[in-house]
């Protein structure tokens, strides 16, 4: 009897166990399911960003345009929008780069200039702006970085200022 008693024990456990496994199993699968299904979207919205970058670039040269330009470029405008709107429903926004301080998870530095206008590390122009979907960066804003002059530069100055004079 106590054998039967412990073999529907060790059986119960087993069971308990595959029940648990299973459930793991299918929210470990549905887990991953979602998460390739949002990368899916993530590479496709990327693919639209530069196509959006050109299209902002090019409406934002209509201005002087003739009548007829202008009227197509309120049509491209609201296509622009649809577009943007795509993103926005994503969770797909750009974020600002000017004056913010430079975070190499977030900025792409094409151009180091050396200047005393800015603190040095600050983001001074941004020439590729750079998007987020949620709090994930997923394209790097391509900007100019402030440097505080070196020793050696304020030197060089000081020589130049020298023979100019």
């Amino acid at each position: 009897m106590r054998a039967i008693e412990k073999d529907a024990a060790e059986f119960k456990d087993k069971y308990l166990r595959s029940i648990a496994e299973a459930e793991n199993l299918r929210k470990r699968l549905h887990k991953e399911r979602h998460e390739m299904t949002q990368l899916s979207i993530q590479s496709i919205l990327i693919d639209f960003l530069n196509p959006i970058d050109h299209m902002e670039n090019a409406l934002a040269h209509t201005n002087n345009a003739s009548d007829e330009v202008k009227n197509w470029a309120i049509g491209f405008k609201m296509i622009l929008n649809q577009f943007k709107e795509v993103l926005a429903s994503n969770d797909v926004h750009p974020f600002k780069s000017v004056g913010t301080h430079f975070d190499p998870h977030n900025h792409e530095a094409v151009e180091v200039v050396e200047t005393k206008d800015y603190p040095d590390g600050t983001v001074i122009e941004e020439s590729l702006r750079g998007y987020k979907m949620g709090s994930k960066t997923i394209r790097a804003a391509r900007v100019k970085v402030s440097k505080y002059p070196s020793r050696a530069s304020k030197e060089d100055e000081e020589k130049e200022t020298e023979n100019n004079e």
